[in-house]
């Protein structure tokens, strides 16, 4: 049984910056193609970025020059580094680790955008 546990939401200003951290438990972490998604209130979810090993990188129009994705196999760890935040970027953000053709959901940390 694969867990995905994500961290690092908060309340933030407007500018302000939050790392959000995903650790998918299990061996082989390497094979995970790592992905963020962001379910805004009242709103259906949406993929913001993915990352794969050894490192190519997708974004949404939205996020591109201010969110980060990375990751650390050492750590079994993906981050989302979040800059310049914007009150539309409020939402819960999942983690999913995709490998061999299934999905790991987390349960979400949230994300709140003060202007």
């Amino acid at each position: 049984q694969v867990q995905v546990v994500e961290s690092g939401g908060g309340l933030v200003q407007a500018g302000g910056s939050l790392r959000l951290s995903c650790v998918a438990s299990g061996s082989s972490f390497v094979d995970y193609a790592m992905a963020w998604y962001r379910q805004p209130p009242g709103k259906q979810r949406e993929l913001v970025a993915t990352i794969s090993d050894p490192g190519s990188r997708t974004y949404i129009d939205s996020v591109k020059g201010r969110f980060t994705i990375s990751r650390d196999n050492a750590k079994n760890t993906a981050y989302l580094d979040l800059n310049n935040l914007k009150p539309e970027d409020t939402a819960v953000y999942y983690c999913k680790a995709n490998r061999y053709g299934a999905g790991y959901w987390g349960k979400g940390t949230a994300v709140t955008v003060s202007s």
